[in-house]
């Protein structure tokens, strides 16, 4: 009953000066509203990213070429993965390793008619499809003939390519070009979104060998995706493969490897350690605002410390401990800050649903969870006892006498 009294009491006093308040109230709106759209874009960022991971299954690995240096410099990568590290692979861990698929990645412009656009150009074989899951919305995927063979000159087109080029007709049997090279539409993937290291929807997929002859022109890989037999045995299975890879590619003992090995929680853990520097510098900015309206809070309680002195010197003299008046001003700078803080709340749940519903071509999501409301309010609640603590305190050391004379 007592604090209810005294909340009473805060708002009837926060009332007598409203317009005042209010600008109090915008400081901590403005700040915990950023805070909130900056936890809930960075929570639907992360949650998507490790959505689409763990959708890849928990049983692959990834063989990237280390970065080729000069002068310590990094220039690229390294032109060291080949097909014949697949056939070392597969001749020497038969019992491990399920599938391999090779990957060669680069920019292409592709063309149909007065339509054309630049994409990613996927050069890979009928494997990359079955480890990732990837399905044919329309037609079908490449077959292990079509990826072993140096002349087969088709493609499959992301959803996105495939509405860009034809819209709502039929791509399946027309002709695109890639590179001033013609090819065969085969097939379109269901749509996927971002996946791992690349934007499915925005792909050119080819063939392996027709594609590093006929459009690359080299030999080399720029990644393998291996799929293991036993997802249990991850850990063993990189050793071996290093042991593998570094026979085969002639490194000698005590040298560094030419490549890089990883799984789906290094991987994660890296997006995670990027994730956290976006967090940092987000949460950062917001900080500002919040520091702002904590500055505007303690201004606007001190202003009403030397308006109610004589007010306080009552108080005190008709029983009121130091301990009241100083509890009494800490509510009120409270109330003002939680007010904000629930404002704040709403406006950027608001604004992150704006975001979502307006990028979601991008399949931009955002995450409103406990977490991120917990944590808002507990700012709010943070910044308004801080804010108070000093003009709350100086109230309390009024001297009752002196107070009673004033002004």
């Amino acid at each position: 009953m007592f604090y209810l009294r005294l909340i009473v009491t805060s708002l009837r006093s926060l009332d007598t000066h409203f317009l005042r308040s209010l600008l109090a109230t915008l400081g901590v709106l403005i700040g915990v509203s950023s805070v909130v759209a900056c936890m809930s874009i960075l929570e639907g960022a992360q949650k998507d990213i490790f959505d689409r991971f763990k959708s890849m299954g928990s049983n692959v690995l990834y063989i990237f070429p280390e970065a080729a240096r000069v002068e310590g410099r990094s220039v690229g990568q390294s032109q060291t993965l080949t097909s014949g590290d697949i056939d070392d692979i597969l001749r020497e861990l038969p019992d491990d390793v399920d599938k391999i698929a090779p990957e060669a990645l680069g920019m292409v412009t592709i063309k149909r008619f007065q339509k054309s656009g630049d994409y990613t150009l996927v050069a890979t074989s009928d494997t990359y499809f079955d480890i990732n899951a990837f399905k044919a919305q329309h037609g079908r995927i490449f077959t292990k003939g079509e990826s072993e063979s140096p002349d087969a000159a088709v493609a499959v087109l992301g959803a996105k390519v495939a509405d860009k080029l034809f819209g709502g007709a039929d791509p399946v049997g027309q002709t695109v070009k890639l590179g001033g090279a013609g090819y065969r539409v085969i097939g379109v993937t269901e749509r996927k979104g971002s996946l791992g290291f690349m934007n499915v929807d925005e792909s050119v997929f080819v063939p392996i060998e027709a594609g590093l002859k006929r459009f690359f022109n080299r030999k080399w890989l720029n990644r393998l995706t291996i799929a293991a037999k036993d997802p249990n045995r991850l850990e063993e299975l990189q050793k071996q493969l290093k042991r593998v890879l570094r026979r085969g590619h002639k490194i000698a003992v005590g040298a560094q490897d030419d490549f890089i090995i990883f799984n789906q929680e290094e991987a994660l853990r890296n997006i995670t350690g990027a994730m956290l520097v976006f967090k940092v510098v987000f949460y950062s900015i917001a900080g500002i605002s919040l520091v702002v309206g904590g500055i505007g809070i303690m201004n606007i309680m001190l202003v009403s410390v030397t308006e109610r002195t004589r007010e306080i010197g009552v108080r005190m003299a008709v029983g009121a401990r130091r301990s009241d008046i100083m509890l009494q001003f800490l509510v009120e700078a409270l109330v003002i800050s939680l007010v904000g803080g629930s404002l704040g709340l709403l406006l950027g749940a608001m604004f992150a649903d704006v975001m979502a519903k307006v990028l979601r071509e991008m399949q931009f999501k955002t995450a409103i969870n406990g977490t991120v409301i917990v944590a808002s309010l507990a700012t709010a609640t943070i910044v308004g006892v801080i804010s108070g603590l000093y003009p709350a305190f100086k109230a309390s050391r009024l001297d009752p006498v002196e107070s009673l004379r004033y002004e």
